[in-house]
């Protein structure tokens, strides 16, 4: 058994990859022969990540505030506390919050054999974002 106490201070998102102000806190890293990374993302209202994909697929888990999911050529989707949103290996997507609310949530990965856990592309558009349905 391991324990790490929290010492790892709030990272705000770079720029690169996300819209808005975006804060990440570390809640699993990749040790020891394992691959799983998970970080708790809280999004300001309206901020949002960039287009991705990710080599082993990725699972975001809604913990408060309401927010934005799509991949690409999909319908965006409302999502809430307790919404589970699986991103298959290679998917193209986004996340974020709605225009008017906060939202945290869990992200889980599994990186790939040489680290990556993310591929990063152009911004959401404001036009992109704004075609969701009224949260």
């Amino acid at each position: 058994m391991q324990t790490t106490k929290n010492s790892v201070e709030t990272a705000a998102g770079p720029s690169d990859w996300f819209t808005g102000a975006v804060y990440v806190d570390a809640v699993a890293a990749p040790s020891h022969g394992s691959q799983l990374s998970a970080s708790s993302v809280h999004f300001t209202p309206g901020a949002r990540t960039a287009w991705h994909t990710h080599p082993n697929g990725q699972t975001i888990y809604v913990l408060e505030g309401i927010g934005r999911a799509q991949r690409r050529g999909g319908p965006i989707e409302v999502i809430r506390p307790g919404d589970r949103v699986f991103f298959e290996p290679g998917e193209e997507h986004w996340h974020g919050a709605a225009p008017n609310r906060f939202m945290t949530h869990l992200a889980m990965l599994e990186v790939d054999h040489e680290g990556n856990s993310a591929t990063w592309g152009e911004h959401v558009t404001d036009e992109e974002y704004d075609t969701a349905p009224a949260s």
